[in-house]
């Protein structure tokens, strides 16, 4: 592995020459978006937050309704919980517009409702890590700061042949001395934004457009004809599979039954039809047939047949309802599945479909509500949420 010894120092006027060569072609190929319409801070950190793992295509639309709904950190700061998770529906991550809404917090109680103009003040706000801070000390405040993330890894190593690994934290510190060296004193913003467009656009992950690349000709690893050797990246931690079943239940209104999340953890505070956890084997016996129930009650049922083996469930019926099995009528058949992933977790939800009897009043737990189709732009929904709903109305609409 290469050190920060071996690393290929640059001179003075190679420096100059990326400067140029890079801030040129910015200026002619920029991409216009919102958040760049001017300095603001406030709209650089949300555009900033809003833009981890997520493609700037998609952002677009929520950063123009986010600033619509929250127009200021004061505003931010103030929001309703369920109005915020709901303006992030779809971006997955919850935890970020959680921690954005601490940090505007803490900026209305000690930065008098402005966006601290150094770094470290940056750091300290929550959410707020080396990259974040340094692309809104950079763009908005021109400070020669580098703002670090997999695009720049990908751009400096393949000029510096950096062999690095860029999953190991370590390695960030190295990446980051490169930028310092590097950056433009007097447009440390362009440089830097300069630097994203080209990692997102030109030197892409696989097939490199090194034949329009301003920095073809400092490019070490082109030179050596190793370009896509670079960037230097173990492998991905191992998927963790899950498995659910999904439990769409309607009464006689044509309300659906609900249930919102715990307060911490995956989903926090999110609404999804009721959810069950089962493992592997049970899961995809349930694939294969799903054991409806019968009036009779002489045949096992899906509720039932679980319970036997797993333990998941008490008797007639599941934990996740304090209700009698009588009280529900299924079908026989799953509406179908739903698959997502989450980082390094996949759910696959086999989704069940219910029917209240009419003359039944279901009992409901303290996180559990009946809710009108029509409602549910109100609330917020993770994904798998939103998948199951739209086979819901696929199927109805066919």
């Amino acid at each position: 592995m290469t050190t920060s010894k071996d690393i290929i120092e640059w001179t003075e006027e190679q420096k100059q020459e990326m400067r140029d060569k890079l801030l040129a072609w910015y200026d002619k190929e920029k991409r216009l978006l919102p958040w760049r319409e001017n300095k603001d801070p406030y709209r650089i950190w949300v555009s900033e937050i809003m833009l981890q793992q997520t493609q700037v295509v998609t952002v677009i639309p929520y950063f123009h309704r986010f600033m619509e709904w929250f127009p200021t950190i004061k505003d931010l700061a103030e929001a309703d919980e369920d109005k915020l998770l709901k303006a992030w529906e779809g971006l997955g991550y919850y935890s970020r517009v959680r921690n954005m809404q601490s940090a505007a917090q803490t900026m209305v109680e000690k930065f008098d409702g402005q966006m601290p103009n150094n770094v470290k003040d940056l750091l300290s706000l929550k959410g707020i890590g080396p990259y974040t801070a340094g692309a809104i000390a950079s763009i908005a405040f021109d400070l020669p700061e580098p703002a670090v993330d997999g695009n720049v890894m990908r751009v400096y190593s393949r000029l510096f042949c950096i062999e690095d690994d860029i999953a190991d934290p370590k390695s960030r510190k190295i990446f980051e001395q490169k930028v310092r060296e590097t950056i433009s004193h007097e447009r440390p913003g362009d440089f830097n934004q300069a630097l994203m467009d080209l990692g997102a656009t030109i030197c892409t992950p696989t097939s490199p457009k090194i034949e329009i690349d301003p920095l073809r000709d400092l490019y070490e690893a082109h030179k050596q004809n190793r370009l896509e050797e670079f960037p230097v990246k173990k492998k991905k931690v191992k998927t963790v599979h899950l498995y659910y079943l999904g439990l769409s239940i309607q009464n006689k209104k044509g309300e659906y039954l609900l249930e919102k999340r715990l307060a911490e953890g995956l989903l926090a505070n999110m609404w999804t039809f009721p959810l069950v956890e089962v493992d592997k084997k049970h899961y995809q016996e349930m694939e294969k047939e799903w054991l409806g129930y019968q009036e009779d009650q002489k045949e096992t049922t899906l509720f039932d047949f679980v319970a036997e083996d797993s333990g998941l469930m008490k008797g007639a019926f599941l934990e996740a309802l304090e209700t009698s099995q009588s009280d529900v009528v299924w079908l026989k058949q799953p509406l179908g599945d739903v698959k997502h992933v989450f980082s390094h977790r996949k759910w696959h939800i086999l989704l069940g479909n219910g029917f209240l009897k009419e003359e039944t009043e279901l009992m409901l737990k303290e996180n559990q509500s009946w809710v009108d189709p029509k409602d549910f732009p109100n609330l917020a929904f993770p994904k798998p949420q939103q998948k199951m709903i739209s086979l819901i109305e696929e199927l109805r609409n066919k």
